[in-house]
């Protein structure tokens, strides 16, 4: 069953992680894990890496869209499915204006 709730484009950049954290202060540090976003939508992204990495987490990260349109967001682990040797993640965008959104949405054109 599809849990997406918005329609996901495909997308191929490079992040890294750096750091991991939660309320309460709670930090994972010197991760610096970089990672291959395969798809992303307006309210997330999807991502594989090597290593398993927690749920329930968030990390901030710089989207670029092309040469002129980049953001800056922070995200929420919330999904994991490991497949073969790789773990593939769901991430869901925390607080994302409804402009970047829009910009999102414009990929599909």
């Amino acid at each position: 069953m599809e849990r997406r709730k918005d329609k996901r484009f495909p997308f191929e950049i490079t992040l890294n992680i750096e750091e991991l954290y939660k309320q309460d202060d709670v930090k994972i540090e010197d991760i610096n894990e970089e990672f291959q976003v395969v798809n992303i939508s307006k309210s997330g992204l999807g991502f594989a890496c090597e290593h398993e990495l927690p749920l329930d987490f968030y990390f901030n990260a710089k989207i670029t869209i092309d040469e002129d349109k980049f953001f800056f967001t922070v995200l929420k682990i919330i999904r994991q499915v490991k497949e073969g040797t790789e773990f593939h993640y769901g991430c869901e965008f925390v607080g994302l204006a409804d402009i970047l959104s829009n910009t999102i949405e414009d990929l599909e054109d």
